[in-house]
């Protein structure tokens, strides 16, 4: 197959949707496919739209190119990877969520990294009798692997969690909470966390461990000197630090905030704000336990890159049959209108 991967691909950390574009590209080479990043390819098979926001550096075209693409090839099967939403960026309009609704129009196919990413979407005006599915998101667990799982019962759970970003959706009114905890006696002795990565501005820890952003092996080598993860991210689509945390073999402690719960559940505790305490008790308690459940940690970005995979090879022999629902008459004015308009509005 001749594919082609909308994504300008950055070295070095760039979040997870860089993550998964390396990692899928890999793959997909290493599969004998031919993987391009524009549109020059004259016979493609699939394009796959994955930011339709052309004024982000990560985008390598946008819905409009790929209508005018469409004009000299109109056999390539167009797949939509829908991996944010407003909820992460309190948009409350949605208009973060309704232009990706209005750029899917040219979708044969819609791929979301989560249910509770399509859910918000279904909200916002996502048709779901159009063909669609999930492909939750995945690290290489040939970097995030476990280390020796050991504790010695008079030593304080070490705990950890990292973000690239500072913004405060990421968790740090808990981690300024658990940060308190730390100075009182019932638990200086029994917990210690270590933070890695950015804070807001004015943001400092008093009593917790902070180590500047750290990527790839040493990231992985400080992840696996602490023997749980607790994150407190709120409306993550799929975020990947919990991922490599449970690659690492750490058992997780998370907020029931988006997608978390959906690719943390069976591998660790759910808490709350108001829960903290108690939650912090449990995994004291049953650690063990937890450390046990890791090796069946799921989310690997070889099992993610084999769903796609699988996913494009089926569109591809099903290209007839996909050619056949296209609404063209329906969406001409809009096409005409898109194809036309210089401004980022649908």
């Amino acid at each position: 197959m001749k594919i082609s991967i909308g994504m300008n691909l950055q070295s070095g950390a760039w979040g997870g949707g860089n993550q998964f574009g390396k990692a899928l590209s890999q793959y997909l080479i290493d599969q004998g496919e031919q993987v391009s990043y524009d549109l020059s390819n004259p016979d493609l098979d699939i394009i796959l739209l994955a930011e339709p926001d052309a004024r982000l550096k990560i985008s390598a075209y946008d819905h409009r190119r790929i209508l005018r693409y469409r004009l000299r090839n109109n056999k390539a099967i167009v797949v939509h990877r829908i991996n944010n939403t407003s909820e992460a960026r309190d948009d409350q309009e949605k208009k973060f969520n309704t232009y990706r609704i209005c750029a899917n129009r040219v979708a044969d196919h819609t791929v979301f990294v989560s249910r509770w990413v399509k859910d918000r979407y279904v909200e916002s005006g996502f048709d779901d009798t159009k063909p669609w599915s999930i492909i939750h998101n995945g690290s290489d667990h040939r970097l995030w692997k476990p280390g020796p799982a050991t504790k010695r019962p008079d030593e304080p759970l070490r705990l950890v969690t990292h973000h690239w970003s500072n913004h405060w959706n990421k968790g740090f009114d808990v981690y300024q909470q658990l940060d308190r905890l730390l100075a009182e006696p019932q638990w200086a002795s029994r917990i210690a966390f270590t933070y890695i990565g950015r804070v807001p501005d004015h943001f400092r820890f008093q009593q917790a461990r902070h180590l500047e952003p750290m990527a790839g092996e040493s990231l992985a080598t400080e992840l696996r000197r602490h023997h749980a993860y607790i994150t407190a991210s709120r409306h993550e689509s799929g975020g990947h630090h919990n991922l490599e945390a449970g690659l690492c073999g750490l058992p997780l402690l998370y907020l029931n905030s988006g997608a978390m719960a959906e690719y943390c559940r069976g591998f660790g505790i759910e808490y709350t704000a108001e829960t903290l305490e108690a939650k912090l008790e449990e995994m004291l308690a049953t650690w063990p336990h937890w450390l046990t459940q890791m090796s069946r940690f799921p989310h690997t970005a070889e099992r993610m890159c084999q769903q796609y995979h699988g996913l494009f090879q089926r569109l591809v022999a099903e290209g007839g049959t996909l050619r056949g629902r296209r609404q063209w008459l329906q969406f001409i004015p809009w096409i005409i209108t898109t194809l036309l308009s210089r401004h980022r509005p649908c």
